[in-house]
């Protein structure tokens, strides 16, 4: 059986060295959260970050916006928060209402108070391994492996998934620690040969239990980077958990996984953003 690599803990521990560092600093570090929208899901995502900035003792500012804001208004809070000194980070939570540019607004925001990381700056930053802040997902995937000890140099690392927000930037932080990445995707041609080459695959796709057993080299560390609902409404990754966790070497979990790292990612984001701006 495979061994259960807990998000949660690990984000306990990565919160407890933030509150460390927080409580040294005569300034707060700020994080400010957009919503547009009644979206139930982006709804629990907001109410957890503002949850995870009050337990290690940072700012939070949360703007409830409804579903017919216009981007003008959006734009100007965007512009107002980049000059707002105590605030550090800004995230805008996606997806937005049709009628609002996602590229657009992201552009807005100042890339040193872009905490997601998904300003142009920033993504072209991480290309090249000179970075002010990593995205949130890979980055808690990255220190996942770390605590764990488990490396990635030499490795081959399969990501199934070419997002902006996980799959392009998880091969891009892999590669920059020496693995050999493939980058899967849906035109992938026998996608199931690809994942069993993996030592480490990590899977962001949005297919509940897609990923099965027999896509799964013996003794894999399997990254479950999905949140989804089975037939029966119940919470689920992209990988049938209960299958590869019988073939794979380590595991995570869903939930309990990769999500509560993803968390503790932004708030580490959050201080970084905040030592830049000059709070101590």
């Amino acid at each position: 059986m495979a061994e259960i690599i807990s998000g949660k803990e690990i984000s306990e521990k990565v919160k407890a060295e933030i509150k460390a560092e927080t409580e040294k600093m005569k300034e707060k570090p700020g994080l400010a959260v957009i919503i547009v929208g009644e979206d139930p899901a982006s709804k629990v995502y907001v109410n957890n970050k503002a949850k995870g900035c009050e337990q290690v003792g940072f700012l939070s500012r949360v703007y409830r916006l409804p579903e017919s804001t216009r981007f003008e208004e959006l734009s100007e809070l965007i512009k107002q928060l980049n000059t707002d000194r105590e605030i550090d980070g800004i995230l805008v939570q996606l997806p937005l209402p049709k009628h609002i540019s996602e590229k657009e607004v992201i552009n807005l925001i100042t890339p040193t108070k872009d905490v997601d990381a998904f300003h142009p700056v920033n993504t072209g930053r991480i290309m090249t391994g000179d970075y002010y802040f990593l995205p949130c997902t890979p980055a808690g995937v990255m220190r996942m492996l770390r605590e764990k000890k488990i490396s990635v140099a030499g490795k081959k690392c399969v990501v199934v998934g070419r997002s902006n927000i996980v799959g392009k930037p998880q091969a891009m932080l892999m590669l920059n620690e020496s693995a050999t990445v493939t980058v899967c995707h849906s035109k992938t041609v026998n996608l199931k040969e690809e994942c069993r080459q993996a030592d480490i695959l990590v899977v962001a796709i949005g297919k509940a239990k897609f990923i099965t057993a027999d896509y799964i080299k013996p003794g894999a560390v399997v990254i479950d980077v999905g949140m989804d609902r089975d037939e029966n409404g119940k919470l689920c990754g992209d990988v049938d958990f209960e299958g590869v966790e019988k073939v794979a070497g380590a595991i995570t979990p869903v939930p309990g996984g990769v999500g509560p790292m993803t968390i503790a990612m932004l708030l580490s984001n959050t201080l970084t953003a905040a030592k830049y701006a000059g709070k101590k």
